[in-house]
């Protein structure tokens, strides 16, 4: 299916043809998902990028300080998008009505064009709990709720940007035991970064929980991969990660080794579904993968990434 979406995207997107051709990789010489030009993520800043003729019905932006660049990824069909997370939460999480959905995400509410607020949006309404909603800096009235409906014995999704439940957890500490954390990432430049291990038992300890829960998409994908704890990724299946050589991008290291990661994403079967990203990480034999931080001079970004 790669391939057939690879020559696909090869004919109908414009941006991605040039850049094949001048990496000397087209449809007559991609015959494994190996061969395949995986597309600098730096382009959504830059191109647009579309391998559809339709006009967009939604376009998504990245976060970025003043002065940056921001990715914009124009999508054509909503329904693609909706399909994926919704599917993929659904294998990783069972159906979201068994959840309320708490959202700690304040940086991305204050801004436009989000694409994890338009999901998490779905998922407050597709759980159909009155208590599932967003929280901006209403933190005692969400300590409360958090308390509240843990004691009841209701299953609890907290999904939150990661300063954002560090800020939580300095306020007042739980115990909690029907609550998933799951973390976002992204300190958006107001704290220090931390490497995971440390990150992750801090708001083991404030949490009162056994591990922390991850997400790890961005702007230009359409799928989301999870972590049920310790930092261990897995995808749903039309979503696959390779490891790329940081000294050459078009080989690729053995499990185990570090080097950038580059996506496939066949739910962005409209505009590009092989993204290299700036993010540095190892693939596991099983094909689950672990994020290990960034390349130098990237910019920084909230999609769970944080320094080695």
């Amino acid at each position: 299916m790669a391939l057939k979406v690879f020559r696909f995207q090869y004919d109908h997107n414009a941006v991605y043809q040039e850049f094949c051709n001048l990496v000397k990789r087209d449809k007559s010489n991609v015959k494994a998902i190996t061969d395949i030009p995986f597309l600098p993520i730096q382009f959504f800043k830059s191109h647009k990028i579309l391998s559809s003729q339709e006009p967009e019905a939604i376009t998504f932006t990245s976060s970025g300080t003043t002065g940056m660049f921001t990715s914009k990824h124009l999508v054509t069909n909503i329904n693609f998008y909706k399909q994926s997370f919704q599917t993929a939460f659904s294998q990783f999480y069972g159906s979201v009505e068994n959840y309320v959905i708490l959202a700690l995400l304040p940086s991305y509410l204050e801004r436009e064009g989000s694409s994890l607020i338009y999901m998490v949006e779905d998922m407050i309404a597709e759980s159909n709990h009155r208590e599932s909603g967003f929280y901006l800096h209403n933190y005692d009235e969400l300590i409360c709720k958090l308390d509240e409906l843990d004691k009841s014995g209701q299953n609890v999704l907290l999904i939150g940007v990661t300063y954002a439940l560090l800020d939580l957890i300095e306020k007042q500490s739980f115990h909690l035991k029907n609550t998933i954390i799951m973390e976002t990432g992204g300190m958006k430049g107001k704290r220090k970064e931390l490497i995971r291990e440390e990150l992750h038992q801090l708001l083991c300890n404030g949490f009162g929980v056994s591990s922390i829960h991850s997400e790890y998409g961005m702007t230009e994908l359409l799928s989301q991969a999870y972590s049920l704890g310790n930092g261990i990724f897995e995808c749903p299946p039309w979503m696959s990660v390779l490891i790329r050589d940081p000294e050459d991008a078009l080989t690729y290291v053995n499990d185990g080794k570090t080097g950038g990661i580059n996506v496939i994403d066949l739910a962005n079967i409209n505009s590009c579904s092989f993204i290299a990203t700036q993010d540095l990480g190892k693939k596991n034999p099983n094909h689950s993968f672990e994020v290990l931080g960034r390349f130098d001079a990237s910019d920084i970004r909230g999609c769970n990434l944080m320094v080695v």
